[in-house]
């Protein structure tokens, strides 16, 4: 299983990537030491915001480069977050 996902941070901003273990790549993102990510490491902490799983990595790595072009965190709000907030009808 692969796996979609949307990090945020404290400003608001977001990180959109693509992973086969989502809880590890949290942690790489949140590790105190440099090397898993310039923007991630300096941009930190993050917080898993978003996923969506994918039976293969071509896939994940398709919707990935979709979200990314949408270039707007206004349409991830409304697209993606809005959508998975408890209590939406």
């Amino acid at each position: 299983m692969f796996w979609v996902y949307i990090l945020q941070n404290p400003a608001g901003r977001f990180y959109i990537g693509q992973t086969d273990d989502i809880d590890r790549r949290l942690r790489e993102h949140n590790a105190p030491q440099p090397g898993f990510g310039k923007y991630t490491h300096k941009n930190g902490p993050w917080v898993l915001a978003w996923k969506e799983p994918h039976g293969s990595r071509e896939s994940a790595l398709r919707r990935e480069r979709e979200i990314k072009a949408w270039k707007s965190s206004r349409l991830i709000r409304e697209r993606l977050l809005a959508e998975s907030r408890p209590g939406r009808d």
